[in-house]
């Protein structure tokens, strides 16, 4: 009750802050993933602007009272459980601030959800290059904080190629800004990248700007499927031509199956662009997989809108609540072999981006984690558990880090973090 009184004072509005029991059924399944079993969070707040967003953290700090940050809570089942009482969702951090339409540039905060900036966006023929888990709910301080990219990774990079500047709200409840809202402005150190991936422990994203681009005008996916050895000389030869693609992912002949888009393993290609190259990639792109004996298809307009929404929801979307569902990298020469032969005994899905060698796996047995984490870690990459059971997570590590940076990592934390308030226990190296 004290904390609540406290922070009444604090906020504008008696709506701001809620207790458990008065929390909709909404957030507390949300929130449940976060927590270990049979515990949960004493408060929520939901600051209306960045000054009390401030205030708040002050609060924490003052009192070294822990909390977990949020958006719309889409992602606080990835990473490691953690115990708070205070949980500080921005998801009322919802406004834009400016759409620089000629410099191509949209600055807003960071609880707006991804679905609206797109919208936004639209209406000028501009968007952000970026392809999210959940990208109805998940808001643009979520998806920095956690580092989704997804399949646009492939033309346009990953988050931290978007980001021009952020504002965040340190520890001690102090504003610091970073960058700016031009895309020469290259002052200062790079925050923004430090940021990326960072899952809410070094700061509070308050605001962000972002590049966003042209709006293509005109889109075609050509999808390869069979052989895992023709699959893969598709991918190298596509890779070494000339093709400028906007995405090229890997996909298990599990995944294929359940997308009803052939037999054996796959190679899923966008082409975006002026309608005569895309028509003339996709030609030549066709008559390499023709070549090798391999299956094709083609979707354009809603067909293929419909195709990548699949794609999507089949990896994240709920199905049964004993789904694991992990990142992972590999080197990608590698790719196919571990979705063509570490998994294809079993009723995992997964898929990898061709260039980068990140993807998304969704396994049913944790029993499988140890041997495709061992398969990874020997082809220089990783495997990390996002979401899963809490008994899975307490039985397994779920970052696997073994690297050299961990060290470095634990320092940055504790020079940005000094009481260590902020999503404690979350991330890499965290006790």
């Amino acid at each position: 009750m004290a904390i609540a009184q406290t922070l009444e004072t604090i906020f504008n509005s008696d709506t701001s802050i809620y207790n458990w029991d008065n929390l909709d059924s909404y957030w507390q399944k949300r929130l449940t993933p976060a927590f270990p079993p049979h515990q949960t969070p004493s408060y929520i707040l939901y600051p209306q602007s960045e000054s009390e967003l401030a205030q708040a953290m002050a609060y924490a700090y003052r009192n070294n009272e822990q909390i977990i940050v949020c958006g719309t809570g889409t992602k606080l089942g990835w990473g490691k459980s953690t115990k708070t009482q205070l949980v500080i969702s921005t998801s009322r951090l919802n406004h834009l601030i400016e759409h620089a339409v000629g410099d191509l540039t949209v600055t807003v905060e960071a609880g707006m959800k991804f679905a609206e900036v797109q919208n936004i966006l639209a209406a000028a023929n501009q968007f952000i290059a970026l392809d999210p888990a959940y990208p109805e709910d998940a808001t643009i301080g979520g998806i920095i904080a956690t580092a989704d990219a997804g399949s646009w990774r492939q033309r346009y990079g990953g988050v931290r190629d978007m980001i021009l500047g952020l504002t965040f709200i340190r520890a001690d409840g102090e504003i610091a800004k970073a960058g700016g809202r031009v895309v020469k402005n290259v002052a200062g150190y790079d925050l923004m990248k430090l940021f990326t991936g960072s899952y809410g422990t070094l700061g509070i994203i308050s605001q962000v700007t972002l590049r966003v681009y042209p709006l293509p005008k005109a889109s075609a996916t050509v999808v390869l499927t069979g052989d895992k050895e023709a699959i893969a000389t598709a991918s190298k030869t596509l890779l070494a031509s000339a093709l400028t693609p906007t995405a090229i992912d890997l996909i298990s002949r599990q995944l294929v199956s359940q997308l009803s888009i052939g037999k054996g393993m796959g190679l899923i290609v966008r082409f975006q662009s002026v309608a005569e190259s895309i028509q003339q990639q996709s030609a030549r792109l066709i008559e390499v997989g023709e070549h090798l004996g391999l299956h094709y298809l083609t979707y354009s307009d809603d067909e293929e809108a419909n195709l990548w929404k699949k794609l999507q929801e089949n990896l994240w979307l709920p199905t049964q609540s004993s789904d694991i569902i992990c990142k992972i990298g590999v080197k990608p020469s590698e790719a196919v072999a571990l979705l063509g032969d570490e998994i294809a005994s079993s009723s995992a899905m997964g898929v990898i981006h061709a260039t980068s060698g990140l993807g998304i796996l969704r396994l049913e047995k944790p029993e499988m984690i140890p041997q495709i984490r061992s398969f990874c870690e020997s082809k220089a990459g990783f495997l990390s558990i996002l979401e899963a059971p809490a008994t899975v997570k307490e039985k397994l590590d779920v970052w696997g880090y073994k690297g050299n940076a961990l060290d470095l990592m634990v320092k940055i934390k504790q020079q940005f973090d000094p009481k260590n308030l902020l999503n404690p226990g979350r991330f890499v190296g965290e006790k």
